[in-house]
Formats: structure tokens, sequence, C-alpha cells
């Protein structure tokens, strides 16, 4: 932790000595504006400031509000922040000019490069995997190898998922339309629709929860919920936490889709020294400890293990697909999704 005052103390000296931006750098506050809501989150931003001096402001809101925000308030905006739990949001933000390039050896050094931005425009902080989800007494998981697999008459009537609005789905659509095409992302996309076990509602927690009530089998989720259901005391959790199995999907021979939360300095950043420091700090050592055990997200640091209850689960293949690609084939996603009857 030494070090890490050290190093943030060095910046906080060079953006009193020398502005990086138009705008005369803060090094006293940074303006956060987010789509996460976790407590995880909070923590660490309080020992950011705890560690630093440095006062973080949040502004939360859906992803969609937040970019019209940005967009509205132009050269005026006092986000120094923009942080999203979707590379494809984090694309967008990227392609609206929302975003600005930094030069961070720091977070060159934290993350991969298939996680984060090939420009510098974004950083993943943590990963999450779309993972399947399933009830031990009623289904063997070496009959899902494949996010294929979901499509076979073998499933009609069992398969949970939530509805196509949802961007992670949107994501996984995607990532398929980059790997393999819009036409055989949508004939994908028809066949796990004729096994649904009902119309989608809900987000992934209701998706494991009713497996627990019997509706479905198997479930189409972000790793994170499972780590956070299967760790929960909460009684209503209780009947699914006993039943739920997990297991990886591959697509083709590109592995299991994943995904990020991850953040971009803005471009109008009145703060940017100080944003910087922020977004380093998250890719640090402790935040990745944090992200990892307190809320169950697989840390994007190379050396940090995952938490306990996702350890368990053994080792899986990533796609290292250019997350970028998310963000440019959102459109053609929710087209084809729509095409396919996925609500």
């Amino acid at each position: 932790m030494r070090t890490l005052f050290v190093a943030l103390s060095a910046l906080l000296l060079l953006a009193c000595g020398a502005p990086t931006t138009d705008n005369a750098d803060q090094p006293g506050e940074v303006n956060v504006y987010t789509h996460r809501h976790y407590d995880a989150d909070k923590e660490l931003y309080a020992h950011f400031t705890e560690a630093t001096g440095i006062r973080v402001n949040i502004i939360q809101a859906g992803d969609d509000e937040l970019l019209a925000r940005l967009e509205q308030e132009g050269p005026r905006s006092p986000c120094d922040v923009f942080i999203t739990a979707d590379a494809g949001r984090l694309g967008l933000a990227k392609a609206r000019g929302l975003l600005q390039a930094i030069e961070s050896p720091a977070l060159k050094a934290n993350i991969p490069a298939h996680l984060r931005d090939a420009e510098d425009h974004w950083f993943g902080l943590t990963m999450r995997a779309r993972l399947l989800a399933y009830n031990k007494d009623k289904v063997d998981p070496n009959s899902l190898r494949t996010y294929q697999d979901l499509t076979l008459p073998e499933w009609k009537g069992r398969v949970l998922v939530r509805s196509a609005e949802n961007v992670y789905n949107q994501s996984l659509m995607a990532s398929m339309i980059a790997h393999d095409g819009p036409a055989i992302a949508e004939a994908w996309a028809k066949g796990l629709v004729a096994n649904m076990a009902r119309t989608p509602k809900g987000g992934d927690t209701d998706q494991l929860l009713a497996i627990g009530e019997g509706i479905g089998d198997v479930a189409l989720v972000n790793s994170y919920y499972v780590g956070k259901l299967l760790s929960s005391d909460e009684p209503e959790k209780q009947k699914a936490k006993a039943l739920l199995g997990v297991c990886f999907p591959v697509n083709g021979a590109h592995g299991t889709h994943v995904n990020v939360s991850g953040a971009g300095v803005a471009r109008h950043a009145p703060n940017k020294v100080a944003a910087v420091a922020l977004l380093e700090f998250l890719s640090g050592d402790d935040a990745q400890r944090v992200f990892a055990e307190a809320n169950k997200e697989y840390p994007v640091k190379p050396g940090i293990p995952p938490s306990g209850t996702l350890a368990a689960w053994g080792a899986f293949v990533p796609d290292t697909l250019d997350l970028a690609l998310l963000a440019k084939f959102n459109a053609e996603a929710t087209k084809r999704m729509d095409a396919a009857g996925w609500r």
C-alpha cells in the first residue's frame, strides 16, 4: 500500500505543476458517472480518498442515461470518469467521442490487451463470464459444452434467459456475429427462443431463482450473479442455492464469452490526472481483490485469484475476441435478436 501512496502522490504533484488538459486539473476531486451500484465500489472509492485525499463524487444512473447526459453537457461536463458494466457501451462512448485516450503504463501492465481498448480510450476493471447455471438434479453438465447446445430439442421448454433488451445478451450475440456472421448468430437465437421455458423477464438472479422453483433447468447468466447467490444467506435464495451447478460453454473454438465492467476518462474531464489515478488504483492489487471477494467478479489483473466460490468451479478458457467488436456489432445484434423473436 505504501508504494501506492507514493505513486499517487507523484501524480498529484505532476497535476499541480503541469496540467495536461485545457481545463485546469483539480486534484482534490474526481467526478464519476457510473452504471455500477455495488457496495464494493463505494468501499473502494472511500479507500482511494483515504489514500490520496481526492474526493470521489458519484452520479449513478443507467448506461443510456449517462451517455445522453455526457452528450448534452458537451465541453461543460463535470464528468471525469465514465464507468459501465459492458464493453459494448464503452465502445459506444468512444465512438461518440465521449472519451479520450490516456497514456498509463500502469494500466497497460495491469490489464491484458484483449480487455482494454487498443487506442487507450477505455480499460476493463473486472471480468465476468456468460455461463450456464443448471439444476444438478436434472442436468448432466456434459450435455452443455457449447452455447449451441442450448438449441437442441432436448432443451425445449427448459432454458431461462433475460430479455433481448439486456446488454449482456446483446454483447453475447454481437460476439457470435463477430466470429460467425449474422446469419449463424440469428439461427442460434431462433433456436434459443424455441427452447425458452417462459417469456424472458427479470434479471439474471431471477433466472437462477426460477431454477429453484422448477420453472426451467438451465439459465444463461453472468458468473458474478451465481457467485453472489451461492454466497448468500438470504432465505429466499436457499432453494436455488442447493440446486445450482455451473458450466462454461464455448462458442465453437473461441472459448467462453466474457465481458468487462470498465472505465474511460471523459473527453472534457476537468480533473484528468485524478481520473487516471483512480483508474490505476482500481486496476491495482488491493482493488482487484475487493472486486473478486466482495462482488464475485473475475479480476482482470493477472496473478490476482478469483474468490473461493468462483475458484471452486475450475478454470475456463475465455474468448479473447477484441471487445471493441461488441460495440461495432451491437446494432446488428439487436436487429437479429428481434428477427429471431427474442423479446
